[in-house]
C-alpha cells in the first residue's frame, strides 16, 4: 500500500516537471517569430503589394532651418546729444523711416547760445592776440622789447588759438558749422541728423523732455547688415558651409521667398545641441524686421549611397524597420538605420543585409498593421 502510494507521488511530481517544462520552447519560437507574417493566398490578394531591391542612388536633399532676423551690435546705433537740452521737436515713431542727414529731433538750450557767443569772443580776441603778436615779434626782432613780453604774446595767441579749436569741435559735435556763426545768426536750438539711412527701433523723447548727454534719444537701425539668425542641429552642422546660398520665407508668407548667403556659423553648440549660422540677406526688403520668425532651406550637395524609395521605410516605437519578402506568402520585419533623405530616396547606412533581397515598397505599412494586430490577436 505505500509503495502504491509512493509511485502515485512520482508520478504526479514527473506530470507537474513535464507540465512546467512545455511553455518554454513555445515562447522562444513566439519571440523568434515575432517579426514575421505570414499570409493566405486569399489574404494576399488583399494587399497590393511591390517590391524593390536597394541600390546605390543620387539623394540632393533640402535641410530646413528656422530662426530670426537679427542686426548686429555695430548696426543697432543709440543716439544722444553731446551736450544735452530740452526736446523742441521730432516727429519720429518706432518703426519710422528716414533718409540719411535728415533731421530726427531738434533741441533747445541755452549753452547752445552760450557756446556760440564764447565761440565769437574767443575769436575777436585772437584777431586782436594775433596783431599784438606780429607787433611784439617786430619790436623783439629790432630789439625794441625784451624777449619776455614777446614770449607773453606767443602765449596769449596760442591759448587762444587751442580755446578757438577747442569751441569749434563742441560746436561741431551739435550740428553748428563754426564759419557760419555771426552776430546776427546766434542759434538756441541745434539739430541732430540721420547719420545713415534706416528705421527707428524705439523712442525714448517726447516734447520738453530735458535730456543730459547720456540720456539715449532713439535707438535706430542701419539695414545694411540685418540677417538672419538660424539654429542648425548637431547631427546637420557639416552640412552647412560658409557661402551657401539659402531660401528664406516668413510663416505669414510662405510664397514670398527672400535668398540669403550664409557668412558665419558658430563653434559653440548649445543646451539644445544646436549651432547657430548667419546669413545675409541679398537684397533688404524694408518689411523684414528684426524679431521676426523667419524659415529658411538649403540645397545640400548630391549624395551616392546605398538607398531605398521614402514608402518602404517605416518607422515604429521610434525605430525604422522594413519588410523583407522572403517567399511569395511570407514576410519579415527587420531593423535598418538610415541615413539622409532627399529626392524620394532614404540612405540606408547597413545595406549588406538587404543586398539581393526583394524588399516592400508599396503596401508596407499595411503589413505592419497587419504584423502589430497579428501580435495583439496571439
Amino acid at each position: 500500500m505505500k509503495s502504491k502510494m509512493k509511485n502515485t507521488i512520482l508520478g504526479l511530481m514527473l506530470l507537474t516537471v513535464i507540465g512546467c517544462s512545455k511553455p518554454a520552447p513555445v515562447q522562444e519560437n513566439t519571440a523568434a517569430d515575432e517579426n514575421l507574417l505570414s499570409l493566405t493566398d486569399d489574404q494576399l490578394k488583399q494587399f497590393d503589394l511591390s517590391v524593390v531591391n536597394i541600390q546605390q542612388q543620387q539623394i540632393s536633399s533640402t535641410l530646413k532651418l528656422s530662426g530670426s532676423i537679427d542686426v548686429p551690435p555695430q548696426n543697432l546705433v543709440s543716439v544722444s546729444s553731446a551736450l544735452g537740452g530740452y526736446v523742441k521737436s521730432t516727429r519720429l515713431l518706432p518703426g519710422s523711416h528716414f533718409k540719411k542727414g535728415e533731421i530726427l529731433v531738434t533741441l533747445e538750450d541755452n549753452q547752445y547760445i552760450q557756446l556760440q557767443q564764447d565761440y565769437l569772443t574767443t575769436a575777436a580776441k585772437l584777431v586782436n592776440a594775433r596783431a599784438e603778436y606780429n607787433r611784439q615779434k617786430e619790436l623783439n626782432r629790432s630789439q625794441a622789447s625784451s624777449d619776455k613780453v614777446f614770449q607773453q604774446a606767443t602765449a596769449d595767441l596760442q591759448i587762444l588759438e587751442a580755446e578757438k579749436s577747442g569751441l569749434e569741435q563742441k560746436l561741431r559735435l551739435i550740428n553748428i558749422n563754426p564759419s557760419k556763426i555771426n552776430v546776427n545768426n546766434i542759434s538756441r536750438t541745434v539739430p541732430v541728423y540721420a547719420p545713415f539711412d534706416g528705421f527707428v527701433s524705439r523712442v525714448f523723447v517726447n516734447i520738453g523732455k530735458y535730456l543730459s548727454p547720456s540720456d539715449v534719444m532713439f535707438e535706430l537701425v542701419d539695414p545694411r547688415d540685418i540677417h538672419l539668425n538660424l539654429k542648425v542641429f548637431e547631427k546637420d552642422w557639416d552640412r552647412i558651409s560658409i557661402g551657401q546660398q539659402l531660401i528664406a520665407y516668413t510663416n505669414s508668407n510662405q510664397n514670398k521667398k527672400y535668398s540669403a548667403k550664409v557668412i558665419l556659423i558658430g563653434k559653440n553648440i548649445s543646451e539644445d545641441r544646436a549651432v547657430e549660422v548667419h546669413a545675409h540677406f541679398d537684397n533688404y526688403d524694408s518689411k523684414l524686421i528684426p524679431g521676426m520668425y523667419m524659415n529658411a532651406e538649403a540645397d545640400i550637395p548630391e549624395l551616392t549611397a546605398f538607398s531605398l524609395p521614402d514608402e518602404c521605410v517605416l518607422n515604429y516605437e521610434g525605430e525604422n524597420f522594413v519588410f523583407l519578402r522572403k517567399s511569395k506568402n511570407d514576410f519579415e520585419m527587420i531593423p535598418v538605420v538610415v541615413g539622409r533623405t532627399g529626392n524620394g530616396f532614404t540612405e540606408i547606412t547597413n545595406p549588406d543585409q538587404l543586398k539581393s533581397k526583394e524588399i516592400v515598397k508599396d503596401g508596407a505599412y499595411t503589413l505592419l498593421m497587419a504584423l502589430k494586430n497579428k501580435g495583439e490577436e496571439e
